[in-house]
């Protein structure tokens, strides 16, 4: 492909990315538990030629399901029941290095990059929850700073996990009886802070190589740690300036590692509203806006800044003192994020709860399909974008008045391809198949 093109993620969450989504007529809250509702969605965003279905994850049940279908389905089954249905497109899992054994998770991921023919990526996440650890019999959660260290210990195990079969090393020659040559297949013998493993996987290599390496997060640790590891970032902006500057941080960052910047792909989220008008795509966000539930929308606010605001006057300003300056929460990305609307925009309590709705802190727009394609081809010619997340506010429509409606003005713009040039999740990211750090060509250029 010689001309640069957008990358396009379907950000599948329960209902859509609205937090009344569930709420919105066409929405099929019944469906959420049905597998099929997914598969649907899958087959949708191959037939656009999408890169890749997203899906999140948490460990524990959040305090606010009384108001939302809030609840996750373990996403490597929900990545397999998929892949079986579809082709080409990709599929992109959530699994945390603080809560899983480098070991199983390179087992599970390889398993899955075998048998979807090479169409599986890793969201790797440390767990921003605290009471996760509870479900994992610990007594508490990991600061900061030391997740993000066995995250990059976690990182280079299972990599050389998945490296420990040589591309060659499954021979499979009938007339000899080799089946593969166990000179190429090499223990890892890692001994390390955290982690203690002989290796090697017991399965060969899989068709990626290896299966890529996808990250959210953009505080100082997060950004150190895409800049050495990710290939695609997933990341939160509500302006093209800040796009702007966390993109060219990454890149500059992942160069001064010695890496190739355009093998990074940066893919901020988009929530679209769409109308035939700009009135009527405002007028669709307000009535979303209006289905909003007043104890989900303080519930999630205390979570994600750490105060209550329920006693205070909703139309009344974000008490900003008493917001906190230090401690582990200041740390989260979308802390950050929350606080910089709050000291850029100076919003009422009401109007920050709202902006929050769409999408958690995600960039939400609401204009016509020549505007929204406009949005989109504007952060993406000018340094803050290499494609997007799309966070539909609610599904199945949303996603399909997105596919109908912003899809060919991309196309027609030459922003977006018209058909799938390879099989893979790389070659649909644009990225290089990685060789086996154990290779022969790799030892001799080491």
């Amino acid at each position: 492909m010689s001309k640069r093109q957008l990358s396009l993620n379907l950000f599948v969450y329960p209902n859509g990315h609205h937090e009344a989504g569930w709420r919105y007529e066409g929405s099929e809250p019944e469906r959420v538990l049905d597998i099929s509702f997914y598969q649907d969605l899958a087959k949708k965003a191959e037939a656009a030629k999408f890169d890749a279905l997203f899906f999140a994850d948490a460990l524990a049940l959040p305090d606010n399901i009384r108001w939302a279908s809030r609840f996750r389905l373990e996403p490597i089954t929900w990545m397999a029941a998929l892949a079986a249905v579809t082709e080409k497109i990709g599929f992109i899992g959530t699994a945390s290095t603080t809560y899983f054994d480098p070991f199983n998770l390179a087992r599970l991921f390889s398993s899955l990059d075998h048998l979807s023919k090479g169409r599986i990526g890793w969201n790797i996440v440390t767990t921003s929850i605290d009471y996760a650890a509870q479900n994992y019999s610990k007594d508490s959660h990991p600061v900061h700073a030391d997740r993000y260290a066995r995250a990059h210990e976690f990182l280079d195990v299972v990599t050389r996990l998945w490296d420990s079969w040589e591309d060659e090393a499954v021979v499979n020659d009938v007339p000899s009886g080799i089946f593969a040559d166990d000179e190429k297949i090499h223990e890892i013998n890692h001994i390390g802070e955290n982690f203690r493993i002989r290796g090697p996987l017991n399965l060969p290599r899989s068709p990626q190589g290896r299966p890529v390496y996808v990250q959210a997060g953009s505080s100082p640790d997060g950004r150190a740690f895409a800049a050495l590891h990710a290939e695609a970032i997933f990341t939160a902006h509500q302006t093209i300036e800040s796009a702007q500057e966390f993109y060219g941080d990454i890149k500059k960052r992942a160069a001064a590692n010695g890496r190739d910047p355009s093998q990074v792909r940066i893919l901020p989220g988009i929530s679209p509203y769409i109308g035939s008008t700009e009135k009527e795509a405002n007028d669709l966000l307000d009535e979303f806006n209006d289905l909003t539930q007043l104890e989900y929308s303080l519930t999630h606010l205390r979570r994600r800044i750490g105060v209550d605001l329920s006693g205070y006057d909703l139309d009344g300003p974000v008490p900003r003192h008493l917001i906190p300056t230090e401690g582990d929460l200041t740390e989260i990305t979308r802390f950050k994020l929350i606080v910089g609307i709050i000291d850029r925009e100076k919003p009422t309590i009401r109007q920050l709860m709202h902006k929050l709705a769409g999408a958690r802190g995600h960039f939400v727009f609401a204009g016509t399909p020549e505007q929204i394609a406009d949005k989109i081809q504007s952060w993406f010619e000018n340094g803050a974008a290499d494609g997007f997340n799309i966070m539909p506010p609610y599904l199945p429509g949303g996603i399909e008045v997105f596919i109908s409606e912003v899809v060919p003005i991309l196309r027609k713009r030459g922003l977006f391809r018209e058909d799938y040039e390879g099989n893979t999740l790389r070659s649909h990211f644009g990225l290089d198949r990685p060789k086996s750090l154990y290779s022969e060509a790799q030892r001799k250029s080491a």
